[in-house]
């Protein structure tokens, strides 16, 4: 589910979750297998029916998510996979997956629109809450847990408006959509969408008399 949290449509979705908190218990094992999960993936245009994994939008987005992996070496993170251009032509960005990562490092604090996974080592519930809701944005978050109990108490913890719990990017049209903090205006999707196209009109009567 990290997987596709991330690099579905090469990471150019507005919840994708760059940001994977995992616990200290399970980091090493987790970072081989999500390197290794990764790694398999196959780069190349969406005329090549064997490809899954695409360019970005424009030379602009390109540049921009490769101004990000830069960012990531230099502050210290260590890139496990990816980190490149792929090939000569095009805007394709190797699937890049970054360990280490700090808080307060630039590709853990902003948006980066792009095939950049930062896997950041958590040790307590506690924490992480506190870690997770540390940023301006609150669109999209994911919990993957055994313990359903452990992951509805977090779930109810987590500023998002969204937060899928052992799945991801599962979208219904009766579920509203929308974010938390910077993340948008309003709601898209159920009942409280047509709240945006309402006129809603407030009519004062005071029960005791005229105040005039």
């Amino acid at each position: 589910m990290c997987h596709v949290g991330l690099f579905l449509n090469q990471g150019q979705c507005c919840c994708a979750g760059s940001r994977v908190f995992v616990q200290d218990t399970i980091y090493d094992a987790f970072v081989k297998k999500a390197v290794a999960k990764a790694a398999e993936m196959k780069v190349g245009a969406y005329t090549d029916e064997n490809a899954d994994h695409g360019p970005q939008v424009d030379e602009i987005q390109f540049k921009k998510v490769m101004g990000y992996i830069e960012s990531g070496k230099k502050e210290g993170a260590i890139c496990k996979l990816g980190g490149s251009r792929y090939g000569s032509k095009g805007y394709f960005v190797e699937p890049t997956i970054f360990t280490d990562v700090k808080d307060e490092m630039t590709i853990a604090k902003e948006e980066i629109f792009g095939p950049v996974m930062s896997i950041i080592k958590f040790s307590s519930d506690d924490e992480v809450v506190m870690r997770a809701n540390a940023t301006m944005y609150g669109l999209g978050a994911g919990i993957m847990s055994q313990n359903i109990s452990r992951a509805l108490g977090l779930a109810n913890q987590i500023r998002a408006g969204s937060v899928w719990v052992n799945c991801y990017d599962d979208f219904s049209v009766q579920a509203p959509f929308g974010g938390y903090k910077s993340s948008g205006h309003g709601r898209e999707k159920g009942k409280e969408m047509l709240d945006n196209y309402l006129e809603t009109k407030a009519i004062f009567v005071p029960l005791d008399g005229p105040k005039c």
